[in-house]
């Protein structure tokens, strides 16, 4: 007689679970990491995404395209996260960390079939990372800071590879000089949001410049506004968060009046009000005047007549940026227009840039800010470009804070490769097989850069290996001559933190895959309604009191 089952979950769950359940979740992890494989290195392809909207995004950042890739598997949806994390964290190194997480898996693959505890394979993978970074750490050869000239050098080699791999490789020493300087330029904390970039279609990516103060777009303007002088030496630099201008009165307020003269004399204080307000403006000294708020046709005449230039509904980002530059404060109300809350710079200028004006402020003493404006044709080119760039200041701020680097191009991977693969022999038991699978993992990099460029990966591979056990520590692949180099000496460098932070990421992610034995799915409630719909997405009715 058969016992009645227990119906525990509601019809319909979909519950998988044991060795088959985790062998589908390594497997979905492989087909993330098919997705951003070929993006890797300098010989790596670019993939072309485009969203329900059909807007297309052309990128080789493995953050972008897995951020962009809608996934649905929640297993593999870990994949995506470490690879936003690390494009957090170091900026640098998102398909790398993709990858090793991925491969880690596959090399798992066969012991978990055979049945071997998943808890045995964690506590292994996490001997082998402890080790591999206190390797790294041991390796990894620091900077001297005293001299500029040379730490100038050097992260200039860290941003030229970080760049190598991307779509303006080709002009990598042009921007790889142009991020150290702006970095350079910033204080302490090294805030990104002080490195403005600006796009303006048009021209060669030659074309594109830094400036070490603030640039923005001209903004919307009034009659008038041409006949104010477009150039400043020396000026003050009144910040405002205030409207110069006649306002409609706003919410339906009423004044009732007797007659005509009560209602002029409304209007003309009205008018009184405004003036007031630009003779101050005036008498302060001040020669452009910017504002958050719009600045009105009568208020433009007013400064054009005396002199000095406005600008009004500028962007709060580029407000405070210009604070920043050029000191003084932004003000609410015209007051207090002292001469230390006015800002200063040596050279205010608008100049064309391509289709756009743009206002530039030069020589600013207080710069710790700087602009870049990018040329570029296509609108996709200067996005790409753009993301480039981020990744190359996330990379020179790194080497700045962490003052240690390696040698990129697989080199490093094939050292810790080296010294697991020593390391797993010297202990008995399965640990032995598994810190040995980990060890042949990292080789996943440098292998990855061989075929992406079209080489005979074993053949090098096994070149390298033979180059690192006679103690050659820092060869890598040699994309150029398709061939193995010592890459230390010819300035493939990265700082050691990308990847350090890449391998904690990629084992954490392989860990966190292999614990998970059991996932249960609740079925989607009534299939009818709305996803998410009802409150909460502003669907809500109002309660009937």
């Amino acid at each position: 007689m058969m016992p009645t089952p227990v119906i525990l979950l509601k019809e319909g769950t979909d519950t998988s679970q044991g060795i088959p359940q985790l062998i589908s979740n390594i497997n979905a992890c492989q087909v993330i990491a098919e997705a951003v494989r070929t993006t890797l290195g300098p010989r790596g392809m670019d993939k072309l995404m485009v969203d329900g909207r059909g807007k297309a995004t052309i990128s080789n950042d493995g953050a972008t395209i897995l951020k962009l890739l809608d996934v649905v598997h929640p297993a593999a949806k870990t994949l995506v996260d470490i690879a936003r994390s690390q494009d957090a964290e170091v900026g640098d190194g998102t398909t790398s960390v993709t990858l090793l997480a991925a491969e880690f898996l596959k090399q798992l693959k066969p012991y978990v079939e055979e049945g071997l505890h998943p808890q045995t394979i964690i506590r292994a993978f996490r001997t082998a990372t402890h080790l591999a970074v206190s390797k790294i750490k041991e390796i990894a050869v620091s900077v001297k800071k005293d001299d500029k000239q040379e730490q100038m050098q050097l992260l200039e080699k860290c941003a030229a590879t970080a760049l190598n791999s991307k779509l303006i490789a080709g002009q990598k020493e042009f921007f790889s000089k142009m991020v150290v300087d702006a970095v350079m330029s910033l204080d302490e904390l090294l805030p990104l949001k002080m490195i403005g970039i600006k796009k303006v279609q048009g021209g060669g990516l030659e074309d594109s410049e830094l400036i070490s103060g603030v640039a923005f777009k001209k903004t919307f303007s009034y009659a008038g506004f041409e006949m104010q002088p477009k150039r400043y030496e020396n000026p003050k630099i009144a910040l405002l968060n205030v409207e110069l201008e006649l306002k409609a009165e706003k919410d339906n307020a009423e004044v009732r009046v007797k007659s005509v003269e009560d209602y002029q004399a409304i209007v003309d204080a009205e008018w009184n009000i405004l003036y007031d307000k630009l003779e101050k403006i005036y008498k302060s000294g001040a020669k452009v005047v910017l504002s958050k708020l719009p600045i009105g046709d009568v208020a433009t005449q007013y400064f054009a007549d005396r002199d000095l230039f406005c600008a009004g509904r500028v962007q709060e980002e580029d407000l405070r940026r210009t604070m920043v530059a050029c000191g003084g404060s932004i003000q609410t109300s015209v007051g207090a227009m002292t001469d230390d809350v006015l800002g200063q710079c040596e050279l205010f200028e608008e100049v064309q840039v391509g289709g756009e004006r743009y206002n530039f402020f030069k020589g600013c003493p207080k710069a710790k800010t700087c602009t870049i404006i990018l040329r570029g044709g296509a609108e996709q080119f200067t996005e790409e470009t753009e993301r480039s760039l981020h990744d190359a200041i996330m990379i020179v701020r790194r080497a700045i804070k962490n003052d240690s680097i390696v040698a990129g191009g697989g080199a490093i991977e094939m050292e810790l490769s080296k010294y697991l693969r020593d390391y797993s022999r010297t202990i008995p038991g399965k640990q032995q097989l598994l810190i040995g699978a980990y060890a042949k993992a990292l080789e996943i990099i440098p292998r990855q850069l061989c075929d992406n460029a079209g080489f005979d990966a074993t053949n090098i591979l096994n070149k390298l290996r033979a180059k690192h056990a006679q103690g050659g520590m820092w060869y890598g692949v040699d994309i150029n001559s398709e061939d193995i180099a010592d890459n230390f000496a010819s300035c493939v460098w990265e700082p050691s933190i990308v990847r350090i932070n890449a391998l904690t990421a990629a084992s954490e992610a392989a860990c966190l895959i292999l614990s998970v034995d059991e996932t249960i799915k609740n079925p989607r409630s009534s299939m009818d309604g709305p996803p998410g719909g009802g409150r909460g997405r502003g669907r809500g009715r109002p309660h009937a009191h």
